[in-house]
């Protein structure tokens, strides 16, 4: 498993090179620069063109890559365009609040889904069965924005039980609670989908499992229903499971940008939809680059955690 995981990170190198490059130059491609964003009307041509030549934006796209990949290869992001922040302390800011939210709405999700999806694969065509589906189809159909502008106006502005956004309460000491109730709303928006997804694949699965002969095996045997269909027809039913959910991690990141713009949550999302629209070029590379090892890391662990689930699978 060892020379596995290391062959892996070898391979994830030569594609993290190949992303970077790709992403840069779509990234310099995009109309407009970072020095328009900024200039005063009364800015001369000479300053711009000045101002440009700081930044490094008048040399070819080619040595602009590479002095970017010699800096990301001393450990440095650059500086922000917009804040003149170090990157590496503006990502770090923000990655713990968007993992929090992430961490939660993917793991809500799960403790939600994985108990419908088997109650609705064991009484398949039932009443629980068509409304569990019919629910789910709702929460893949419903846009995050429409629900979070949605949940907002009733549990905030309606019932007034919810704050409207932020990750803490203005003007008040930030506690355990008052982060607790900032984050219902948007971890509910996020998981709302997941949910729905994750129900129609562990209920697809469950149902290619337990037709199969070896739990009539062991029903004969006078084992309990609990047993064999949460032990031995689970565990059957994981590697499709664990593929979805490993598909989640990254495209949670995605819902996040939305998310956590509708609810100003300070995390990685809000800060990409400031980068994009201030053209900040190292925070956006700083962003890309982070998203693509999310990706490449949920591969791995989602590869890792088929041998862990089916012990006939092995990685030599």
């Amino acid at each position: 498993m060892a020379s596995y995981i290391l062959r892996r990170i070898l391979i994830a190198i030569p594609v993290l090179i190949g992303v970077t490059i790709f992403n840069f130059i779509i990234i310099n491609m995009a109309p407009g620069n970072p020095v328009e964003m900024f200039i005063d009307p009364n800015t001369t041509e000479e300053q711009i063109q000045l101002r440009k030549e700081q930044l490094g934006l008048d040399d070819p796209l080619w040595m602009q890559y590479l002095r970017w990949m010699n800096n990301l290869l001393h450990g440095d992001l650059g500086f922000s365009y917009s804040t003149y922040e170090p990157v590496t302390n503006i990502i770090l800011e923000r990655l713990g609040p968007t993992f929090l939210l992430m961490g939660l709405a993917l793991l809500i999700s799960i403790l939600i889904a994985l108990p419908i999806g088997i109650i609705s694969a064991t009484k398949q065509y039932s009443q629980i069965d068509y409304l569990s589906t019919g629910a789910s189809f709702l929460g893949i159909s419903i846009p995050h924005f429409f629900l979070g502008l949605g949940a907002i106006y009733i549990f905030s502005l309606q019932l007034n039980l919810l704050p409207t956004g932020g990750m803490s309460t203005m003007g008040s000491e930030s506690g355990g609670y008052d982060r607790l109730l900032h984050l219902i709303l948007p971890v509910f928006v996020l998981a709302t989908g997941i949910v729905g997804k994750l129900i129609r694949y562990i209920r697809a699965s469950m149902l290619d499992v337990l037709g199969q002969d070896f739990l009539r095996t062991a029903r004969a045997k006078g084992l309990r229903e609990f047993v064999v269909t949460n032990k031995h027809a689970l565990r059957n039913a994981l590697i499709p499971i664990i593929t979805v959910i490993g598909l989640e991690i990254p495209l949670l990141l995605g819902g996040a940008v939305i998310t956590e713009q509708v609810f100003q949550w300070p995390g990685m999302g809000q800060l990409t939809m400031q980068a994009i629209m201030s053209r900040d070029y190292p925070t956006l590379m700083a962003i890309n680059l982070l998203a693509a090892i999310i990706v490449l890391f949920a591969n791995l662990l989602t590869d890792i955690l088929y041998s862990v689930a089916d012990p006939r699978i092995k990685y030599n």
